[in-house]
Parts: C-alpha cells; sequence; structure tokens
C-alpha cells in the first residue's frame, strides 16, 4: 500500500467563495501513481469546507444564500465574536457545509457519480489557507 500527501493552497478574493478544485486533485492523484484506492480532500481549516456537488453557478450561489439564511453574518450575533473574532458564522456555516470528502480510486481516475465535482467553500476568505489531498492504495 502506498500513500501520496499534496496541498493546494487557496487565497479567496472574496469573504465566501465556492472554488472547484477538481483539476487539482486529478493533478495529485496523477501524481500519486496510485490506481486502486481512496482519495481524502479536507479542508484544513475551521472556516472553510470541502464538499462534492454539481459544478453550476446558480447552485452555488443557492448555496451561499442559504447557508448566510442559517449563519448570518454579524459581530454581535454570535458568542464567539466577543473573542474579537468576527467570523462567528464561518463556523457554523463550515460545520453545515461539510470538513472532508472522500473518493475512491478506480483505474487511476476519482470515481464520481454524474455530475460530481469537487468543491471548496470559504467563509472566511481573504487569506491564505490550505486543502489536504491524502490518496492510499495501490
Amino acid at each position: 500500500m502506498k500513500s501520496y500527501t499534496d496541498y493546494i493552497w487557496m487565497n479567496t478574493k472574496n469573504r465566501y467563495e465556492i472554488v472547484n478544485v477538481t483539476s487539482e486533485v486529478e493533478n495529485a492523484l496523477a501524481k500519486s501513481g496510485i490506481k486502486e484506492g481512496i482519495c481524502l480532500v479536507n479542508a484544513m481549516h475551521i472556516t472553510a469546507s470541502v464538499f462534492i456537488n454539481d459544478n453550476e453557478s446558480g447552485l452555488h450561489e443557492d448555496f451561499l444564500k442559504w447557508v448566510e439564511k442559517l449563519a448570518p453574518y454579524g459581530v454581535d450575533k454570535y458568542k464567539h465574536n466577543l473573542t474579537g473574532e468576527d467570523n462567528g458564522d464561518a463556523h457554523l456555516k463550515r460545520t453545515i457545509m461539510g470538513r472532508e470528502v472522500v473518493v475512491a480510486v478506480t483505474k487511476g481516475e476519482l470515481d464520481f457519480g454524474p455530475w460530481e465535482q469537487i468543491f471548496y467553500g470559504e467563509f472566511d476568505g481573504q487569506r491564505k489557507k490550505r486543502i489536504l489531498v491524502k490518496i492510499i492504495g495501490e
């Protein structure tokens, strides 16, 4: 069994943003040489998310509007913000959207269902963050 680790660095221009990282994950898989196994993609920051869904811009806007309704931005809304932070909403948004995904690797490719792709969801952006790509298999 082999393992391979890579990182995708992200610095979004907006506070809230959804970025398709499928091609970067596929590049890491190609570098790994692994043909059969699993690929973990993890947002390594507590105010960001990784999830799988459709690459459709209207849907991405819907996600951002939906999580904003569930956890609206506001310095005075969250006890976490009493520590001097202003990102209490981002922690909740990350929990809603998820921390990581695992995708099967079959014949050297990510084994997706129809329309599936991997996305990075940023909820407290405009600074450098990283995404872990960990691939294990044969």
